[in-house]
């Protein structure tokens, strides 16, 4: 779960950090951004978007990035535009940053009883 607050420089710093961080591999990883949907909850963005993240492992199910029409050619991962998808989903992220550099992402990972 990016934390795609669909700003210019946001996004971009952030599909560049994912491209650090994950090379070549970031290509095949599947990023999608709640707040397209839920907007910006300030404080409690992290939160709901960590439950929505666990809720992807859960159900294996991407929420979309909507509202993706126009993007940045330099933003050019798969940001799951426009549809939920069905996925195999085993490990899973969600970003969160704030003011002044408090930042922070998460990992969560399938549990199979």
């Amino acid at each position: 779960n990016a934390h795609g607050t669909s700003t210019p420089q946001g996004d971009l710093g952030e599909t560049l950090a994912v491209k650090r961080t994950f090379g070549a591999h970031a290509y095949d990883l599947m990023i999608s951004s709640n707040k397209s949907m839920i907007g910006h909850l300030l404080g409690a963005a992290g939160g709901v978007e960590a439950v929505a993240t666990v809720m992807s492992l859960h159900e294996q199910v991407l929420p979309p990035t909507i509202n993706l029409d126009e993007p940045d050619p330099e933003c050019d991962l798969d940001y799951v535009p426009g549809a939920a998808r069905d996925a195999n989903v085993r490990i899973a992220l969600s970003n969160s940053f704030g003011f002044g550099g408090t930042n922070g992402t998460l990992v969560f990972s399938r549990f199979d009883s």
